[in-house]
């Protein structure tokens, strides 16, 4: 029988539920287990791929397309788990589901209800991700988030549904994990337990007593309070395992619960048989972020720059070529608005490298066309992504070829040179939800530019989400100028990569390559990037500097993440 390992938090939102999912589910892969892991959100939308950024941070895209939730980002990167549109449902999808199967006449005349429809469609998502893949491989262990926080209306379902889990399955085939928050009050000079009880307390009020819980705190947790709180939510003294900031690197969380012991309670309470993790690979991936050889910055110019979460895999695509370098670097997150107001001179001058994301929408791009320019001008080391691919055609358009007031048809749909235009397979599309090229595409590599120097290989396999393309109208007046198409589709229908020639480093890509880079294998491309962006602090004689962090902007609340 798989095993089924349920993590819910408590007391507040965002204490790093995915996080631990994912140290959890690395510790466990290397220990010899086999691992699947799953994220249940309770919003009603179907994914995140229309809420803004604002909202919900960056939409993570998988290979078969699936647009989802970011913590499955912190799977991918810690763990060798495969992902697919099995490991991430919404109550959108759940409900959807049960009402189509009600349409079809499924469930016989009977009245549908919340128990035990909704709840039997969630444990049997559940129950599948663990069924051996198609290779007949066994899942030993299937770790489930549940997202929000207990006491939100909207999880109880989802609660719910886990807790007859056990019931269908067996107990011993499932561990409930509980993380809390024990905050400390300065003026009282002490931690407190009572939110931990509280918030276990709700979970025993539906039927789930947590087996471990691991305590979020900014302090040591001493064994005094351990003690305190395995009394009041009835869980052994051994079972109260911390878990304190960390204010250093993400990637030291699953070192931290392997010193507390927490992998060898869970294999122990579940059963299986006891291993001793190999994290050698991770100790060094810490080694070489504390003990750099070189430190660069690099500016990230982009419309979501004040939201963090916006562009978190970017953010950590390019740590992950730090860590290959041994390199530390300082990232700038610079609003593409201030550019247009201040121009990159005062904003972007003394940096190592200069990175362009993606995103929906007019406001802001003409700010990336600037500080693209600038990069182009100055060689300064330059990676594109999506839009930033999009908007290094416009400016090479504009600036090198002389097609006056280039642009794309995303933004004006009356553009004398719409270099970048509609996919011929969206002109007809309303629906938002879903409906971009989405997921992993091949692609065919040119031999002799930078983009294969990094990747060393003629064939690619790279993840999308977008709308709109390079026009082809236009590629051989391009070619003709300089700019060199680096990369296209299998067809050769469509253009993937750009570079500009007698540039040090100038790679743009109309995929999402930070979504396939790891701590232990950095991406090639951000791996080159960083790579010329150190070559580049070595030529250069002073720091950065004049590089002032943007004022912050004031969201939109209409915003989606296609705005």
């Amino acid at each position: 029988m798989t095993k089924h390992i349920f993590v819910t938090g408590g007391v507040v939102s965002s204490l790093g539920k995915g996080l631990t999912s994912a140290s959890i589910g690395m510790l466990l892969e290397r220990s010899g287990l086999s691992v699947r892991m799953q994220k249940l959100d309770p919003y009603i939308n179907v994914d995140p791929g229309t809420m803004s950024p604002y909202q919900h941070g960056e939409v993570y895209v998988l290979d078969d397309g699936s647009e989802t939730d970011l913590d499955l980002g912190h799977y991918e990167r810690f763990t060798n788990s495969p992902l697919s549109r099995q490991s991430n449902f919404t109550t959108g999808q759940i409900y959807l589901s049960v009402i189509e199967k009600e349409r079809r006449g499924e469930f016989l005349g009977k009245t549908v209800q919340v128990i035990p429809h909704i709840t039997n469609e969630i444990k049997q998502c559940i129950f599948d991700l663990g069924r051996p893949g198609d290779d007949g491989e066994k899942v030993d262990v299937v770790i489930t988030e549940i997202g929000g926080t207990v006491g939100d209306i909207e999880s109880q379902p989802f609660l719910e549904a886990i807790r007859q889990f056990s019931l269908d399955h067996g107990k011993e085939n499932c561990l409930y994990i509980h993380l809390t928050l024990v905050p400390y009050l300065k003026a009282a000079g002490e931690l407190k337990t009572k939110p931990t009880q509280h918030s276990v307390g709700l979970l025993r009020q539906i039927g789930i007593q947590p087996d471990l819980l691991i305590c979020r705190t900014e302090r040591e947790l001493p064994t005094e309070e351990k003690d305190k709180i395995a009394l009041f939510c009835n869980v052994p003294k051994e079972s109260v395992i911390e878990e304190r900031d960390k204010d250093f690197s993400i990637y030291e969380v699953p070192l931290s619960l392997v010193e507390h012991g927490l992998h060898s309670q869970i294999i122990r309470k579940l059963g299986l048989d006891q291993k001793t993790p190999d994290v050698g690979d991770w100790r060094d991936i810490l080694h070489r972020l504390r003990n750099p050889k070189t430190e660069i910055s690099i500016a990230v110019v982009g419309k979501y720059a004040e939201h963090k979460d916006a562009y978190k895999s970017i953010y950590e695509a390019i740590d992950h070529g730090g860590i290959k370098h041994q390199a530390q670097i300082r990232i700038a997150r610079i609003q593409s608005e201030e550019i247009e107001r201040e121009g990159p001179e005062r904003l972007l001058a003394g940096y190592h490298g200069i990175l362009v994301p993606g995103g929906f929408g007019e406001r802001g791009v003409e700010g990336k066309v600037e500080a693209i320019r600038w990069a182009r001008e100055r060689k300064i080391p330059f990676l594109g992504i999506c839009l930033g691919m999009q908007c290094a055609v416009i400016e090479y358009a504009r600036n090198v070829v002389g097609l006056e007031n280039a642009n794309s048809s995303e933004f004006d749909k009356n553009a004398k040179h719409p270099v970048i235009c509609l996919l011929d397979e969206q002109r007809n599309v309303t629906d938002k939800g879903g409906t971009m090229r989405l997921g992993a595409q091949d692609s065919t590599v040119r031999a002799g530019t930078v983009t294969h120097e990094c990747y060393g290989t003629d064939s690619i396999y790279e993840r999308h989400r977008h709308r709109y393309e390079f026009n082809n109208q236009y590629r051989q007046q391009m070619e003709a100028n300089g700019l060199v198409i680096a990369a296209t589709s299998k067809e050769d229908s469509l253009v993937e990569v750009v570079e500009v020639k007698d540039h040090p480093w100038f790679v743009a890509v109309q995929y999402h390559p930070e979504f396939k880079s790891k701590p232990t294998g950095s991406h090639p491309l951000f791996a080159g990037f960083v790579k010329a962006a150190t070559e580049k602090k070595s030529s250069q004689s002073s720091s950065p500097s004049g590089a002032n962090p943007p004022r912050p902007r004031v969201a939109h609340p209409s915003e989606s993440a296609e705005s």
